[in-house]
């Protein structure tokens, strides 16, 4: 697995979103760079008060382990203590408009050692005013 060509693809998938929804909405999202101390990093882009979401996100983040947390192990004994790689595009959208529902997706890449998989998924959260 080439994991470096699938965090090109996310983090073109992010700017993607991010271009996408900045033309819909006509604001800007705020960018922050983040690094984390076990390994990694990622990207929060952020956009508030604008015309069309009241709040909304789209994230990548990339982070490294020494170990894989027992979430990621219990259907999975024979990784129990591998070092991992974690990666993906998180996004959480709050409409202005309270008949349109939050949405809320991801796509995540884990890699442990000689195996890896994909995941992810999307819910809409409808409320009312």
């Amino acid at each position: 697995m080439n994991l470096a060509a699938v965090s090109d693809y996310f983090l073109g998938l992010q700017a993607a979103i991010v271009a996408a929804l900045e033309t819909l909405d006509g604001g800007k999202f705020r960018v922050d760079a983040w690094t984390r101390a076990e390994g990694g990093g990622g990207r929060a882009c952020v956009i508030e008060d604008g015309a069309l979401f009241e709040r909304g996100g789209v994230n990548f983040s990339s982070v490294r382990g020494a170990s894989l947390p027992a979430s990621a192990t219990a259907s999975r004994p024979q990784l129990a203590g591998r070092a991992f790689e974690a990666m993906g595009v998180s996004l959480v959208l709050h409409p202005r408009n309270p008949y349109c529902p939050t949405v809320h997706m991801n796509v995540r890449c884990f890699a442990a050692g000689d195996i890896w998989w994909f995941g992810g998924g999307m819910d809409l959260t409808p409320y009312y005013g």
